[in-house]
């Protein structure tokens, strides 16, 4: 018998994949337990059913291990090194970072090394773009669109499909794949005879020439309050970056995953429709769409080219991130509204509307509840920090005022002021009595 408040410790399952032997603790730990209920060994099967698709973007390579412990609601953290206690099988590599320092990093070349490192937490794979016998050269140019807030889905496709289209020109083949949260990747593979520092170079001339082609669309500005719309990141070529590849459940409620697509599937693609519980059973109907990237590596030398383009026109080397080295021609790495002798612009005014004022709460919560009925489209683009709901102080209580921010609804679609619903402000007659210069009775 275990003492009173002390739980029995749940035994481990093991699995045996391809011949060996993997120990899964605590399987029935809960990893997804809000819109869906998922537990850490279904997680491992998962990774299991689309194996093939997912050692595709990690086999040989070095991986860093992006570990949810406490599962997908939990807060991660990022292992570079690779745990002292492994499998005998499991083979690592040595990486220098840019700050100089080394460490041994997991290399995963089969479904049971998959399994193993799963049983970590590792949620979301995340490999380098290089292989384990050339560490200094990448194999892959990562072209990642990150949409602002606000930034309809279809802009992303939109851009996406500009993406495979200047890649084509530059003699690269692009395979699309969903990020498994509001963005999209598209990978191209290049022969590994270029520097990081060249793959990066030729990433930011990549991302400019997309701007310049879509310029409502797309950005390559690295400060955010220069950006719009879908910003293309292209520090993610830097030496020591990872994104996580595909196959890869992302931690979000309904668990997610980063899905490649075919070109054929990304004009109507709704990255909702992949998750763990839809693509397995893709997979085995279609198999991997990104399978072909193997055979299709390309070279750099065009997207160089124009990169020396851009030299010629007097643009400056972008900002890189903030623990890398300053680079020879790079913009001062500060942003613009914080730059010495900058003028100081106006805070801008944050679009807000009243939604209700009540003394009952309740009744506040309440008429929030219709105006999102009114309103779904916009109300399905707030953020829980854009619903604000104040304690106000009245002359002898205290009253709710609901307001909602609307800065993550694109202008168009912003719904105009309305009378407040319910209007019951205990002070409004007080507030306007005043504004009379008499003094309200009692």
């Amino acid at each position: 018998m275990y003492p009173r408040g002390v739980a029995k410790k749940e035994e481990a399952e093991i699995l045996t994949v391809h011949g060996r032997e993997v120990r899964i603790t605590n399987p029935q730990k809960l990893y997804f337990s809000r819109a869906v209920r998922v537990t850490k060994l279904e997680v491992v099967k998962y990774y299991l059913a689309v194996a093939e698709g997912a050692l595709a973007g990690i086999r040989d390579r070095p991986v860093v291990l992006k570990r949810f412990v406490d599962g997908a609601e939990g807060e991660p953290f990022y292992q570079k090194r690779a745990p002292e206690k492994r499998p005998e099988w499991l083979r690592t590599v040595t990486l220098s970072f840019p700050s100089g320092r080394t460490a041994d990093e997991i290399v995963v070349d089969d479904a049971a090394g998959l399994a193993w490192i799963v049983n970590l937490g590792c949620l979301e794979l995340h490999p380098h773009a290089v292989r384990a016998g050339d560490l200094d050269h990448p194999d892959e140019l990562r072209v990642d669109l990150d949409p602002g807030p606000g930034v309809p889905w279809a802009d992303v496709r939109t851009v996406a499909l500009e993406v495979k289209k200047l890649l084509e020109e530059l003699g690269l083949q692009g395979f699309a794949k969903t990020s498994g949260s509001r963005g999209m990747h598209v990978n191209a593979r290049i022969h590994p005879r270029w520097t990081f520092g060249e793959v990066r170079r030729a990433a930011l001339a990549f991302s400019r020439e997309i701007e310049r082609r879509v310029p409502a669309l797309a950005t390559s500005k690295w400060w955010k309050e220069e950006r719009h719309g879908v910003f293309l990141d292209y520090n993610q070529n830097a030496k020591d970056r990872t994104t996580c590849s595909a196959y890869s459940i992302r931690p979000l409620p309904d668990a997610r995953v980063s899905t490649p697509l075919t070109w054929d599937e990304v004009p109507t693609c709704d990255p909702a429709a992949f998750t763990i519980f839809t693509v397995p059973e893709r997979f085995g109907a279609i198999g991997d769409p990104g399978a072909a990237m193997e055979g299709t590596a390309g070279s750099l030398e065009a997207l160089l080219d124009l990169a020396d383009r851009d030299d010629r026109r007097g643009l400056p080397d972008a900002p890189w991130p903030p623990h890398y080295p300053k680079s020879d021609g790079e913009a001062p790495r500060v942003a613009p509204s914080r730059a010495k002798g900058a003028p100081k612009a106006p805070r801008p005014k944050m679009p807000l509307l009243v939604i209700a004022n009540s003394p009952s709460k309740e009744a506040a919560l309440a008429g929030l509840e219709r105006w999102k009925a009114r309103h779904p489209a916009a109300s399905a683009l707030l953020q829980p920090a854009d619903v604000l709901v104040d304690t106000m102080r009245g002359r002898s209580s205290t009253w709710t005022r609901i307001r909602v921010n609307l800065r993550n609804v694109p202008i168009e679609e912003r719904p105009p002021q309305e009378t407040p619903d319910p209007d019951d402000d205990p002070t409004r007659e007080w507030r306007e009595a005043m504004k009379r210069g008499q003094a309200p009775e009692g």
